[in-house]
């Protein structure tokens, strides 16, 4: 392997000089810096990056940790954060969390013991005080997805709060009164804000929300099968399932099967977060979309702009929509819904 001193004597320069060319320093001529960058190329020279990251105290590394690597969501959003990365010249690490805090504490751990140089993460349960003191310690960082209240760092987030209204409004129209809800762990941002938009939503239409149409999950697939089955023993099950995302939407869909009951005739489903796979259930369901890749590439840009030292807003907002599919049944032509206002006055 070639060294730094081998590009030096095929260049007739210096070591200094190359180390300028390789560090883009202004300082070199035009002459010196061509002849060092094509003995870089014709001996295939390769920088170290260990002793570079020690001189320049950066190493170019960025940190990832996710709530759960077999989430299609967040496989999605690990990909958009690595291809941007590596455009603006970064690598990524990434660790996942599982949704515990126990392991997302390893993970920040392990990250700042390579010296990455920022952090992004999507905080399980409410963070914990390893990513907290890191965070005030002054890691660049920034929150994607989820966030922690309160905690000075750049949010990159999907709102969708509007999407649910509009799903309420689609499920209304299709003649469904009785709404449940498998709801994510309070803890987290996502899981309290998509009940809160869902019981605001329904609301508007002079809906109840029930507390037995409240399930507890936790975004796995047992527990929105576990919820699911408790729905269906009620002695007036509801007419449709809202999964808070998607995991749990698909455990809700093999407990409706289990019984023998079929979506959407039986009853309806519907999910937070839509996936490629939910082209292909049978039927297919309806979703609320969140801009995946849009998300993780602003959220890469936010933090290499904090490690450069750019201004990064507090927030950064996109909207999610509702993809409306079969599962929650077909509209009846002969009978349009009316507005949530016009309800509300009669």
């Amino acid at each position: 392997m070639a060294s730094i001193k081998d590009v030096a004597a095929a260049a007739g320069v210096s070591v200094a000089t190359v180390s300028r060319v390789l560090n883009e320093h202004p300082s070199v001529s035009a002459d010196a810096r061509t002849r060092v960058l094509a003995a870089v190329e014709a001996l295939g020279y390769r920088p170290n990056a260990v002793a570079r990251s020690l001189r320049t105290d950066q190493t170019h590394t960025l940190g990832l940790v996710i709530s759960d690597v077999l989430n299609p969501y967040f496989t999605e959003l690990a990909r958009s954060v690595e291809e941007e990365a590596r455009a603006l010249g970064y690598s990524v690490i990434i660790g996942n969390a599982d949704e515990r805090p126990d392991l997302q504490d390893h993970h920040v751990r392990t990250l700042l013991d390579r010296r990455i140089d920022g952090l992004l993460v999507s905080p399980t349960d409410g963070g914990s005080p390893l990513m907290l003191d890191a965070a005030r310690a002054g890691t660049p960082m920034v929150f994607v997805d989820r966030w922690i209240p309160g905690v000075e760092v750049p949010v990159v987030r999907a709102d969708g709060r509007a999407a649910v209204r509009d799903l309420v409004a689609h499920l209304y129209g299709l003649g469904h009164r009785r709404l449940a809800i498998i709801a994510g762990p309070a803890a987290t941002t996502t899981g309290s804000e998509r009940v809160e938009a869902f019981r605001a939503a329904m609301a508007e239409y002079g809906l109840p929300l029930p507390d037995a149409h409240i399930g507890q999950g936790d975004f796995q697939a047992e527990s929105g099968r576990r919820v699911t089955e408790g729905f269906l023993d009620l002695p007036e099950p509801p007419e449709v399932v809202f999964a808070a995302d998607n995991l749990m939407a698909l455990g809700a869909l093999d407990a409706i099967r289990a019984r023998g009951l079929r979506v959407p005739d039986d009853i309806a489903l519907a999910a937070f977060d839509d996936i490629p796979w939910f082209v292909h259930t049978d039927p297919p369901i309806t979703a609320i979309a969140q801009p995946t890749g849009e998300l993780g590439r602003a959220a890469v840009r936010a933090l290499v702009d904090r490690i450069e030292g750019r201004d990064v807003p507090a927030s950064v907002t996109f909207a999610a929509r509702l993809v409306v599919r079969r599962s929650c049944g077909e509209p009846a032509p002969q009978e349009p819904s009316p507005s949530p206002v016009q309800r509300s006055t009669s």
